[in-house]
């Protein structure tokens, strides 16, 4: 009984988050014609605001991101076409990280290198985790397998660690840059400013979700190689 509600509280605390996001992020994508400009549109105006006209705005089907790399703030097409609440404010949360760039935030700069670790490892990760039970099969040896999923644990938890490590960057971004840019220019509607606040919130959090997500592929994978 102890260990099946220690299960149900891990599965909370890994689902909750990513629920969490997604649904707030949703809920506040409707009406889709709230403001009368695209998240797009917005993006190339608040950042030509801030002296970036070199940054790009681009569509992508990878998640909205900046890329400090190839200055380029990035949107899904839902964000970039958009003109709900959510599509403005997550990409007034994009640029603010534009703007971390700009000035040299530091944060910005740990977070661009732990990132390029990060991404590598959550795939070597998945990997170990795939190799586990072909171990266990060929060698027949349960612990030859247990120890490939300890290693997979490690790997996807390192980048599950480095998400919950930058979230203060996120934050920064969300509230520090985002949202007195949108207070300031006035691109709010009135009575939106506490919706934009939970969005910026959710925003902040997006890849502490995904990744926390990742980390279920470890229980599926143990279930295998128990078997």
């Amino acid at each position: 009984m102890f260990y099946l509600i220690l299960m149900i509280l891990i599965i909370v605390l890994i689902l909750g988050p990513s629920y969490w996001v997604k649904h707030t992020l949703e809920k506040y994508s409707h009406p889709e014609d709230r403001y009368p400009g695209t998240g797009g549109e917005l993006a190339r105006i608040l950042l030509d605001w801030a002296n970036l006209q070199t940054v790009r705005v681009e569509v992508t089907e990878h998640g909205d991101h900046y890329d400090p790399i190839e200055k380029a703030v990035r949107l899904t097409a839902d964000k970039f076409n958009g003109k709900s609440l959510t599509a403005i404010t997550v990409a007034a949360h994009e640029v603010g990280h534009a703007i971390q760039d700009r000035d040299g935030y530091l944060p910005l700069k740990l977070r661009t290198r732990l990132v390029a670790i990060a991404a590598p490892a959550e795939k070597l990760g998945a990997a170990i985790l795939m190799i586990a039970p072909v171990i266990t099969v060929i060698t027949k040896a349960p612990s030859a397998g247990a120890l490939f999923l300890l290693g997979g644990l490690l790997t996807l938890g390192a980048a599950t660690v480095v998400h919950l490590v930058t979230l203060p960057m996120e934050l920064h971004a969300s509230f520090a840059r985002a949202l007195p840019m949108l207070e300031q220019g006035k691109y709010l509607i009135q009575g939106d400013e506490p919706h934009a606040r939970k969005i910026l919130r959710a925003a902040a959090w997006t890849y502490v979700s995904a990744s926390l997500m990742t980390l279920l592929n470890i229980g599926r994978w143990w279930a295998i190689l128990r078997r």
